[in-house]
């Protein structure tokens, strides 16, 4: 639902009030089923008629009184036995004044109930529409966007927007008009010149709106001295503005009586408050209705841009400036320097990161300034020398690159205001100078030194937030960008999106005084893909001279993905010794940054078939390939054993990784070839394999078609002479051990755990090692953020000395320490056990029991399945 549905709705509801079923009828405008309702008519919690209450859980609490209003609400709102129902809001009426209260955000509403319309963006989160909340939020941007976002559903309604074309003119007259409403109320245009005058000059049923918005423009292209002498008065009184932002004549929208009237109101908000560092990813959302929900969710965060800035450029620069603080010569210089800088961003949205690097470049400058005027104990009159042609961005969505272009412009405009306040001067605003150099394309494609030359002695820094994707979420088109930008590399499939901003941005410094720092997942410095990118990235003499390790990458926008992120700046190889690891607030001087991000000196790992160390094989245990029909559970086992009791022969436990860690029951039917023929035989199990057969063959993968000649089986059928020794394959990243174990030779192992076969009991004391386990949590892939076990990234590539067999015997007695201690809790799963909350004290420590003799095999009653 649309917020110009809601509005309609809430219009109707007005226009025909019904005391009896208002709540109803509320509830129906912000898009809560009819069949709810009518439930809610029909329940116990419908109490209108002798209480005038109304519960709907996690939705509101509704009372109507002709008591205290403020007094009802008050209690309410504290009430436990309105609470129990977890309501969003509480809402009080009398049907003249409605009180409301969000018991999420602890907003409150006071209102005539028949100025609710005005009112509607408070109860959006009924239609799933989330208030968005910002650090120091802004409520003029939350509202502007709401309002564009009504402007934008509108103009969809009476217009067509299908070929690119059609798209794009309607993506520039929204800047346009974004920078009408902005001019109009920061003193770039008089006060409120724009909105009057749209008022004033075209017909209520906005039919020439279009044909006045079209003259205007041209006139803001044309300058004053270039106007037609019979230029109306009205036109005239506009200023130029140029700058490229009205120079292509593009097609406008046709506009109705509600168009109009929705851009009339628009102009009334206060557009003085707008934040550039936010607004324009918020209008981004106006254009992506699905994005609606949590307007302003593509904001990246003030801090979370500073994470990146800081190290990459602005804490040197402020370094230098500390060094210059006495010097007027040094400080003229650093302030030259200032105004060479190049600042890109090849994934620049609606400009986040170019903006915010503006405004702390521009307050440096400040600064500088100040300081020269201190020590000349005099007043200088320079201007500002940063401009923002030395800003530099590519962008693939339109829109996001028209708004990145005038978010610029817009913040030009700010810091301009803010030098006034310091020096009593500033350059004027119009006419607008070009507004940085903004790029519409596809960045794995571009050449970025067209985009962003690089000259002799430029100094130049990227930086941004680039498109993620693991490699299974790529479209056709992304993985072309892929093949496109690791051309004649081999292995890259499984590498993510993002990973082609950091190869492309690592040759375009190379050789040059340039830098690069992109938020990115951790994917691409954990397991496989450590070793498919920055072999290549290293072969070209870069380094990582920064990195915030692993942290959640978090904004203030409603439903954010949280996604775990790291931070890398790359940089030219270099003898300087100014590294730096940050891990949360601690950050820490290194003298190498691997690409696992830590510090110790280790090459990249790449995977091995064999063990490095010549210990035992580890591989996956069995893969079903359409074999679940022979996967048992308690039930189904019981029933075949009952009617078929020598099935039992053909019946065997199962474990996985889950089954292993919950302590989990389940069983297979598991048939030799020999036997083949005496298990058809028991109906039960042969009803299963024929399962198996037609799965198999009305698959598309002809390996699978090819198995079901093996019906009866697993496509593996790897088992153990003694015992097994289980890996699971994924491992919380709050455990201190991996919980590993040892399985009867009867338990056959799925291909969600890892298995040494007829392993030594030693082996495990080399697995369950802290020593193991460091090294696990440094060249390991993720699943989210538990650990990704793989044998052929961990295990095989884990340096391990070759040990005599005392030492071996010796590791043994450690082992059957710590299963003796898991034995004296077999009540609990492995996955409490080995719970850093909740492990015991004596499995943390697991003391050695006392030596009886040196075995090679465990005991049989020592092997247990937990």
């Amino acid at each position: 639902m649309t917020v110009l549905e809601i509005e309609n709705n809430l219009h109707n509801l007005v226009a025909n009030l019904d005391k009896e079923n208002f709540i109803f009828e509320l509830l129906l405008a912000y898009g809560i089923p009819k069949s709810t309702i009518k439930r809610l008519q029909g329940s116990d919690h419908d109490k209108l008629t002798s209480y005038g209450e109304l519960v709907m859980r996690k939705k509101l609490f509704f009372k109507v009184t002709d008591n205290e209003l403020h007094a009802t609400i008050d209690e309410l709102k504290s009430s436990k036995e309105v609470l129990k129902h977890l309501p969003r809001f509480v809402l009080v009426t009398d049907y003249e004044t409605l009180l409301a209260y969000d018991v999420k955000t602890e907003d409150s509403l006071d209102i005539e109930l028949l100025n609710i319309i005005n009112h509607y963006d408070f109860f959006l989160p009924l239609a799933g529409m989330e208030k968005t909340t910002f650090t120091d939020e802004n409520p003029a941007d939350v509202k502007a966007s709401l309002k564009m976002a009504k402007l934008y559903d509108e103009l969809q309604k009476n217009n067509r927007f299908e070929i690119k074309e059609e798209v794009h003119s309607l993506n520039v007259f929204l800047t346009r008009l974004l920078f009408c409403y902005f001019a109009e109320d920061t003193n770039i245009f008089p006060d409120n010149l724009f909105t009057s005058s749209l008022s004033s000059h075209t017909q209520v049923n906005g039919s020439d709106l279009d044909a006045y918005l079209q003259r205007l423009f041209t006139i803001f292209n044309t300058p004053n001295t270039k106007r037609e002498p019979n230029t109306p008065a009205y036109l005239n009184a506009f200023p130029y503005v140029n700058g490229g932002l009205f120079a292509l004549h593009v097609k406008l929208p046709t506009f109705t009586t509600r168009s109009r009237s929705l851009m009339l109101e628009i102009g009334k908000l206060k557009w003085s408050q707008i934040n550039p560092d936010i607004f324009g990813s918020m209008i981004q959302a106006v254009v992506t209705p699905e994005h609606r929900g949590g307007m302003g969710m593509h904001y990246t965060s003030v801090p979370n841009i500073m994470k990146v800035i800081e190290p990459l450029f602005l804490d040197e620069l402020y370094v230098e400036f500390e060094k210059s603080y006495e010097s007027k010569t040094k400080l003229k210089a650093l302030h030259v320097r200032l105004s060479k800088l190049k600042i890109f961003d090849p994934a620049c949205g609606s400009g986040n990161f170019l903006i915010i690097a503006y405004k702390k470049l521009r307050e440096l400058e400040m600064s500088i300034l100040q300081r020269i005027d201190t020590l000349s104990k005099e007043r200088s009159f320079v201007f500002s020398e940063i401009k923002l042609t030395q800003f530099y961005g590519i962008e693939l969505d339109d829109f996001a690159h028209e708004v990145a272009m005038l978010s610029l412009w817009l913040v030009e405009h700010q810091m301009n205001l803010e030098f006034y306040k310091a020096f009593g001067r500033t350059s004027p605003s119009l006419p607008l100078h070009d507004g940085g150099n903004i790029v519409h394309g596809n960045a794995t494609r571009l050449d970025w030194e067209e985009v962003c030359p690089k000259n002799v002695g430029d100094e130049i820094y990227v930086l941004g937030n680039p498109p993620y994707l693991g490699s299974s979420m790529q479209n056709k088109k992304q993985k072309e960008d892929m093949a496109s930008v690791f051309q004649g590399i081999k292995n890259y499939k499984n590498l993510d999106y993002i990973a082609c901003w950091f190869y492309k941005g690592a040759k375009y410094i190379q050789n040059s005084n340039t830098k690069l720092a992109f938020v990115t997942t951790n994917s691409i410095v954990q397991g496989e893909q450590v070793a498919m990118l920055w072999l290549h990235i290293f072969k070209l003499e870069i380094e990582v001279f920064f990195a915030h390790q692993s942290f959640k990458w978090t904004n203030n926008a409603k439903g954010n993905a949280g996604v775990t992120v790291a931070i890398i700046g790359l940089r030219n190889c270099s003898d300087a010794d100014n590294k730096y690891i940050f891990n949360g607030s601690i950050k820490q001087k290194v003298k190498h940054i691997n690409p696992y991000l830590t510090s110790v000196n280790v090459s990249v790992v790449t995977k091995r078939t064999k063990s490095l160390s010549k210990l035992p094989l580890m591989e996956y245990g069995n893969k079903a390939v359409y074999g679940e029909p022979l996967i048992l559970e308690k039930q189904e086992k019981e029933r075949i054993l009952s009617a078929f009791p020598e099935a039992k022969n053909f019946i065997r436990p199962l474990k996985g990784a889950k089954e292993f860690l919950n302590g989990l029951e389940r069983w297979v039917i598991w048939i030799e070839d020999k036997d083949l023929s005496l298990a058809q035989s028991i109906s039960l199990i042969n009803e299963r394999i024929e399962k198996v057969k037609t799965l198999r063959l009305s698959s598309n993968d002809s390996g699978a078609q090819e198995l079901a000649q093996y019906s009866h089986r697993f496509r593996d059928t790897k088992t153990s002479k003694t015992t097994s020794l289980i890996v699971p394959l994924t491992t919380s990243e709050r455990r201190k051990y991996i919980p590993t174990g040892f399985l009867s030779q009867e338990t056959i192992l799925t291909n969600a755990a890892n298995a040494i076969y007829d392993a030594e009991p030693w082996i495990f004391g080399v697995i369950s090692s802290l020593m193991h386990m460091v090294w696990m949590r440094t060249v390991a892939g993720r699943l989210k953020t538990d650990y990704r076990y793989s044998s052929a990234l961990v295990y095989n590539t884990f340096p391990f000395p070759n040990i005599s067999q005392k030492q071996k015997d010796e590791i043994t007695e450690l082992v059957f320490g710590v299963l003796d201690e898991r034995e004296k809790h077999s009540q609990k799963t492995l996955a409490q056990l080995y719970d850093p909350n909740k492990m015991p004290e004596g499995l943390k420590k697991s003391p050695p029991r006392p030596r009886q003799s040196h075995r090679t095999m465990l005991p049989p009653q020592t092997i247990r399945n937990r």
